[in-house]
């Protein structure tokens, strides 16, 4: 292994969370690397300054605990793995309950400060327009869902057309374990055999008139959230929002995804349902399935309320509420290999929300094992990729071929959620040989899946638990 100097740097474009974090990993793996930051020599719609891993919306990365949440489980597994985006959050920490709030200013002037004090990081600032020298590589483009123009068509000339998204037309997801099969049951539109050979297979969540018309009102009622200028994206037929469809007739939803039509009750074979709403399996695991033809600009808090009105999703479990707005993001499930490397060109790695993840902390995950990757990659030393049983693993996995697309092109972005990592099963009793309730049962279930993830996380780096997660 030769020194730092010795080695060809590895470019970094974007110094957002992932490129601060994959710059951050890289460096500290004895590797030179080159962040490259357009601001400000070119600025964004939304960035305010000039300074790295900026916090453009929410101060939040959301839940700390990494015993009853998904995302804080992923905080835990971060911080082990020496994350700049955890410890500058951590050391910059404002009062929130249980999440972890930062200071936005604080917290982006040290990542800033941490990563220019680096010996093996450079900073060059100014816009990398189109696709990265020849020369360069090891690139890892980092550069989120405000991706200038000019990289972004170097991106689509190399991926080709329709593997590159602009905006994300997103239909809420549900975790499997929460729909009510007593009311819905599994069939395909007349029965027809799909690609994998399953002719079962949707979810089918049946209406009367009467719930249809005022699952219709309610619709037609909720709030929506309105479009930023620099947000607006038209509207295709293909990604029509449910309520937009609403608008434009009370029967035009009745008429396209919530067509009756080919499918019959298994639990009341004789009478037909007035509309249908279909469930389709959204990942490998089956635990997750998204709300076929229900892109929404609902607001979050109305979703929840109005898709609880569908029969069989009273208690309903969203892993991933409904949307429309702009974000540019790669179809990475096609394109990406295990390690985050583009196939069509293995020299460049992507990383951030523009692999198809949403959130800071999802964001900086993936920021974090593109770099590690990509230095292990510079060093010659073996990549292995985390355990699906970890968070990291199952983000990385889920995005790298864990969706299921089936053709339908319907990959969209996605926070970290426990539906996306192997499931336990929960005891039903404590150790005193009492039963535990649903709710016990699923703290439990969440502890269990934290407990073997950090376990079989320590196992793959190889090293104890630290401290600051011993205190946790």
């Amino acid at each position: 292994m030769g020194s730092p100097m010795s080695l060809t740097p590895i470019h970094v474009i974007g110094g957002g969370l992932a490129g601060s974090e994959a710059t951050w990993q890289i460096a500290q793996a004895g590797v030179p690397v080159v962040l490259h930051e357009m601001r400000p020599v070119r600025g964004t719609d939304a960035h305010q300054t000039d300074k790295l891993a900026e916090l453009v919306c929410s101060n939040s990365f959301r839940a700390d605990d990494w015993a009853g949440n998904a995302v804080g489980l992923l905080h835990a597994e971060m911080r082990r793995l020496d994350s700049i985006i955890m410890s500058c959050g951590d050391a910059h920490q404002v009062p929130a309950g249980g999440a972890l709030a930062v200071d936005r200013d604080g917290f982006a002037d040290a990542v800033t400060a941490r990563l220019l004090a680096h010996p093996n990081v450079t900073l060059d600032r100014g816009e990398v327009a189109g696709l990265p020298p020849a020369e360069w590589d090891k690139v890892i483009i980092a550069t989120g869902p405000l991706t200038s123009p000019a990289l972004s068509q170097a991106i689509l000339d190399l991926t080709g057309e329709g593997q590159l998204s602009f905006f994300d037309a997103i239909a809420p997801i549900v975790t499997v374990e929460s729909v009510n099969m007593d009311i819905c049951w599994r069939q395909s539109r007349y029965d027809k055999v799909g690609p994998g050979g399953d002719a079962a297979a949707y979810i089918n969540c049946p209406m009367d008139k009467d719930q249809y018309e005022a699952f219709i009102d309610a619709l037609l009622a909720g709030p929506k959230s309105e479009f930023k200028d620099w947000e607006h994206v038209p509207y295709f037929d293909g990604c029509l929002p449910i309520e937009v469809m609403a608008e434009r007739g009370r029967e035009t939803p009745r008429h396209g995804p919530m067509k009756p039509v080919g499918l019959t009750n298994a639990h009341k074979p004789d009478e037909k349902a007035y509309a249908v709403v279909q469930l389709r399996q959204d990942n490998a695991l089956g635990t997750l399935w998204n709300m076929v033809g229900f892109q929404t600009k609902l607001k979050h808090g109305a979703q929840t309320d109005i898709f609880r009105m569908i029969p069989g999703l009273e208690k309903a479990v969203f892993a991933r509420l409904g949307g429309l707005h702009r974000n540019t993001f790669i179809n990475s499930p096609r394109l990406l290999d295990a390690t985050l490397r583009l196939k069509a060109e293995p020299r460049l790695r992507f990383a951030g929300q523009v692999t198809g993840v949403e959130g800071y902390v999802e964001s900086a995950a993936v920021g974090l094992m593109a770099g590690r990757m990509a230095a292990a990659e510079r060093l010659g030393a073996p990549i292995t990729p985390p355990p699906p049983t970890t968070a990291l693993g199952a983000l990385i996995g889920h995005i790298t071929g864990g969706h299921l697309d089936g053709g339908t092109g319907s990959f969209q972005p996605m926070n970290i959620n426990y539906g996306l990592i192997p499931p336990l099963e929960s005891p039903k009793r404590d150790a005193e040989g009492r039963r535990l309730g649903s709710k016990e049962r699923g703290r439990t279930k969440k502890r269990m899946v934290g407990e073997r993830a950090l376990a079989d996380l320590d196992a793959w780096i190889g090293q104890p638990v630290l401290e600051h997660d011993a205190a946790e």
